[in-house]
């Protein structure tokens, strides 16, 4: 049974990753907690390896099809590398309630970032100022709870600079590509605790279904998509944070 849920999960994974370009972590995380019994520290950890393997595989479909702001993505990685590695290295001496809490936060805000309808104007390149903010906020993000920042670079791709929404999925992928990686480099001291087991059979799967969602993204509806995303990730923080309190 936990093979079947762990491929399961992971493939759900893949599929929000590939076909939304975003919330990779924001389901693997209360997915290893409350389906697994991870505790929230291990979960964060496990779902940046999981989430990295999948955004990675979901990224290549939209290389290859041009659809990834390099400039976009290296920008906001790189910069926000210093807030990223300083939360990941801090962040096991962290009670749990405040991970779950502040975790339930940010899925309630990207929820309803998601809600909002993009402006159908001329793509522009996003200012220096923009970048630089998005980027500390993004690794802040991910060094304090493993998520990858799709879920900020997506609207603020789509909503403020009409960026189509295959390409902000794309660059999206990359960033979470990226963040993951130095994120989960920088919850070494964690490594040792995580049983690998799940969150490896999670990233198999996860991996093989990003790929074919990242495909056929485009030939979805994104409003649909992005309207379905945002009240799974409502319902996510509210069990989430209910959970962690009552």
């Amino acid at each position: 049974m936990e093979l079947i849920a762990a491929l399961a999960a992971g493939s759900f994974i893949g599929a929000v990753l590939g076909f939304v370009g975003a919330g990779g972590a924001m389901l693997s995380v209360p997915i290893l907690m409350y389906l697994f019994d991870f505790n929230p520290k291990e979960a964060t950890t496990a779902a940046l390896a999981v989430v990295f393997l999948a955004a990675l595989s979901g990224a290549i479909p939209k290389a290859r099809n041009k659809q990834i702001l390099y400039r976009d993505a290296l920008v906001i990685s790189g910069l926000g590398t210093a807030t990223n590695i300083g939360f990941s290295l801090v962040v096991d001496r962290l009670p749990d309630a405040f991970i779950t809490t502040g975790f339930s936060i940010v899925l309630l805000g990207a929820g309803a970032s998601m809600l909002k309808n993009p402006k159908y104007e001329p793509h522009t390149r996003m200012p220096i100022s923009i970048l630089i903010l998005a980027s500390l906020v993004i690794g802040s993000m991910t060094g304090l709870f493993g998520i990858g920042g799709g879920f900020l670079a997506i609207p603020i791709l789509v909503l403020f600079f009409g960026t189509p929404q295959a390409i902000a999925a794309g660059t999206s992928l990359a960033i979470i590509a990226m963040n993951s990686l130095i994120s989960f480099l920088g919850h070494h001291a964690l490594w040792d605790s995580v049983d690998w087991h799940v969150p490896i059979l999670m990233a198999i799967a996860a991996v093989l279904i990003a790929q074919i969602a990242s495909h056929f993204s485009s030939k979805t509806n994104p409003n649909i998509l992005r309207k379905a995303f945002a009240y799974l990730l409502f319902s996510i923080s509210l069990f989430t944070f209910l959970h962690t309190w009552l």
